[in-house]
């Protein structure tokens, strides 16, 4: 049981890890304070895991985790050039609505790719999730490579056109 906990959290927090290192990059741009301040955090969580509730979002549990081994850090830091803890809550909150917005938007993208017709779904699948240059998928469709390149463009501005629009939808 040790074992499956341990590895249930490991997975978590690899999967999670450059999340939590952007908020924190946010707060402490020194990359090595940032590498610090994430492995305290990374303890903590540990320590910790036992009372996370997998109902939850892991990301945003961490995240509190995270604000509190931010300010930790500041208030042992003498350095004059790090932020004030307010100019850091101030930018930690403007993280979390825009981790919101970036949310609102994936779910609108996923409404919308559901949209496409299978051809153009089986070329988004095959571009951006099999990661098929457009010369293989070229060869794998019977399109020229400009072919390829025009109809992911379509498809692109489609979906961003439906995004936009589902977007401006919701804020009425």
């Amino acid at each position: 049981m040790d074992e499956e906990k341990h590895e249930q959290f490991t997975r978590l927090l690899i999967q999670h890890e450059p999340e939590l290192m952007r908020c924190i990059l946010v707060a402490v741009p020194n990359r090595s304070d940032a590498r610090d301040i994430l492995q305290e955090c990374s303890v903590a969580l540990w320590r910790k895991f036992d009372n996370y509730d997998p109902e939850r979002a892991f990301v945003a549990w961490a995240l509190g985790f995270v604000r509190i081994e931010i300010r930790r850090f500041l208030r042992k830091s003498a350095q004059r050039n790090q932020l004030t803890e307010r100019a850091v809550e101030l930018l930690l909150e403007d993280q979390r609505t825009a981790a919101a917005e970036l949310d609102h938007r994936k779910n609108h993208l996923l409404d919308c790719l559901d949209l496409l017709s299978e051809r153009q779904k089986e070329m988004v699948n095959g571009y951006y999730r099999m990661e098929y240059s457009v010369s293989d998928l070229s060869q794998r469709t019977g399109q020229t490579a400009d072919a390829i390149y025009k109809s992911l463009q379509r498809i692109r501005r489609s979906l961003h056109d439906c995004v936009e629009s589902r977007l401006r939808g919701s804020e009425a």
